[in-house]
């Protein structure tokens, strides 16, 4: 049995924003945009990984969610806890100064990490945390 990730969601409550960050700091490509009504998915990913996405997705459009969950997902993503993602490069010192240089939120420079990592991290214009691990 073979099973890969093909698609992950993170949210996203200023598309715009958010796609400047994933496309333009990270280099990834658009591969839908998808809009209803007010609302907006816009599905990105690495260039040379066509079989793998993320999704941009409107945070709490399920309609089954209460305005209680609404407004807990929007504290949530204020701070910065509800959703993340771990990326990877070879060259995680040039990756980090080049999304640096975007003016993109810092939140570690690259360090080794205690269990063998090295890494960085970032929050995306959403709040998501987007660690990045050297290869």
């Amino acid at each position: 049995m073979s099973i890969r990730i093909h698609q992950t969601f993170l949210p996203a409550d200023d598309p715009e924003r958010s796609l400047a960050f994933y496309r333009d700091a990270l280099g990834f490509e658009v591969r839908n945009d998808v809009g209803y009504g007010d609302m907006r998915w816009i599905t990105i990913g690495p260039k040379d990984q066509p079989q793998t996405s993320i999704v941009l997705n409107p945070p709490a459009a399920d309609p089954g969610i209460t305005d209680a969950e609404r407004r807990t997902i929007a504290e949530m993503m204020a701070k910065g806890s509800y959703a993340g993602i771990v990326l990877a490069t070879e060259d995680l010192s040039g990756t980090f100064d080049r999304i640096q240089a975007t003016g993109a939120e810092v939140v570690q420079e690259p360090m080794d990490q205690p269990y063998g990592v090295r890494d960085c991290a970032f929050r995306d214009p959403a709040g998501n945390m987007v660690r990045i691990s050297q290869l």
